[in-house]
């Protein structure tokens, strides 16, 4: 059985985009993320410096390409993709090793 992929973006914000309504639109987003094949879990958190880092969770790499494939054709998530600086990002896809809850 595969072990699960951990997606993990990490990116900084636009000039001037408000925290707090970049949060909002991660929440409106959680539609489109949980209502893909294959989603296990999502968390987003920032430094205080300002670097956001996201990990998703998926049951596999093919769940993971296809929601990264069709992220951008979705209303609700064009706010929160819009307000990220698109040379900061970067992402990687891992393998699940341990996990505690």
């Amino acid at each position: 059985m595969p072990k699960h992929i951990i997606e993990t973006v990490t990116f900084r914000l636009k000039d001037g985009v408000d925290r707090a309504a970049f949060a909002q639109s991660a929440i409106e987003m959680n539609a489109y993320v949980t209502g893909c094949a294959g989603f296990v879990a999502r968390r987003l958190s920032t430094t205080d410096d300002g670097l956001w880092v996201e990990h998703i969770e998926w049951q596999d790499m093919t769940a993971a390409k296809a929601a990264a494939a069709g992220i951008g054709a979705a209303e609700a998530n064009r706010p929160f993709l819009a307000a990220i600086d698109g040379p900061s990002v970067t992402m990687t896809h891992t393998e699940l090793e341990v996990s505690v809850n």
